[in-house]
């Protein structure tokens, strides 16, 4: 199965209500981040890049719940920096799991396996561990060499101990789209809970700006590499929204829903997007009311959103598309993993 069927029942539920509210603007996921701090410098990340002041800063679990409770999104993702670095992210998550949030803790996988014992298997919680591709292509992409093997040793101990894992992956130029084939191969002999993947984004922090994709770029490389999979030759299963699937290959066009992934951070609530670099808000509501929305997404005309094609952005828009008629039936197939 895909798609926990819970969360896609609760979702869904909730997606019915925001509607009856009669709110334009709700968020679907938080990317909540309570650290900066990593154990890899990866060249495509601009987190790891802030002052060191900065990067010793962690959020507590009483912050984090505050913008939980504020944000009321079903679905939080924890990113960093490297969470299992927080001194108190059991107790994070712990908090979390008990408001029924479906959390997925976003780990590079290094610290993952001698970690396990500090959480309890939930449907609730999600380990989504970050895979760029084979052993070679992963280990350059992060810039260390036995990071995959770490990696893929973690989530087989994560599975066996009962644990939901999913992979995440970051898909940038330069990648070879019959590799990436291979290493979904690979990736369902894990028997993960389902693969997770979105193009290269552009932060304007990260040393390396070479290879990130640009529109065009993207739905070139994604309709290579899905092919077998859109063809029906390949069964991967894939923890998406079909329909954002559609999106990156070009055969939907979507625009961008910049509210429905609000980031939190140590510096408080980014504005407006998880990958620019404009300051903070101190709160939830600030952000929702004091912002210009008119200026961020492809339609805006604002260069740095012209080629952004990420799941942050795009998957609260695939969302709301699938509750549609004549879309409902086709996103279902992602719960049966069809």
């Amino acid at each position: 199965m895909a798609v926990n069927l819970q969360q896609a029942i609760d979702i869904g539920k909730y997606l019915v209500t925001q509607r009856l509210l009669g709110r334009k603007r709700f968020p679907l996921v938080l990317m909540l981040e309570p650290l900066f701090r990593c154990n890899l410098a990866c060249s495509g990340c601009g987190k790891i890049q802030h002052p060191t002041e900065i990067l010793k800063q962690n959020l507590t679990p009483e912050q984090c719940f505050a913008a939980v409770d504020e944000c009321g999104a079903p679905v939080v993702s924890i990113p960093g920096g490297e969470p299992l670095l927080h001194p108190q992210i059991d107790e994070i998550v712990r908090g979390l799991v008990e408001r029924k949030k479906y959390v997925y803790l976003c780990t590079n996988g290094l610290l993952l396996e001698k970690s396990l014992d500090k959480f309890q298997p939930s449907p609730y919680l999600t380990f989504s561990v970050h895979l760029d591709g084979l052993r070679e292509w992963h280990d350059k992409c992060v810039d260390r060499k036995g990071v995959f093997d770490i990696a893929v040793k973690a989530i087989k101990a994560a599975k066996a101990r009962g644990f939901r894992v999913t992979t995440n992956t970051t898909i940038f130029e330069g990648c070879d789209p019959q590799e990436m084939q291979e290493f979904f191969d690979f990736l369902e002999t894990l028997n993960t809970d389902g693969m997770m993947i979105s193009p290269g984004y552009s932060y304007d922090w990260a040393p390396d700006q070479d290879h990130f994709l640009k529109r065009e770029q993207t739905r070139a490389l994604f309709r290579e590499i899905l092919t077998p999979y859109k063809t029906g030759k390949k069964n991967w299963n894939f923890n998406h929204n079909p329909l954002f699937l559609d999106f990156l290959v070009g055969e939907k066009d979507y625009e961008c829903t910049p509210w429905g992934s609000p980031s939190y951070s140590v510096l408080g609530w980014q504005k407006p997007c998880y990958l620019l670099n404009e300051g903070h808000y101190a709160s939830f509501k600030q952000l929702l009311a004091e912002t210009d929305w008119s200026k961020y997404g492809r339609a805006s005309g604002n260069p740095k959103c012209a080629d952004c094609m990420v799941h942050c952005g795009y998957e609260p828009t695939a969302a709301m598309d699938a509750m549609q008629p004549q879309n409902i039936t086709r996103s279902l197939g992602s719960v049966f993993g069809r």
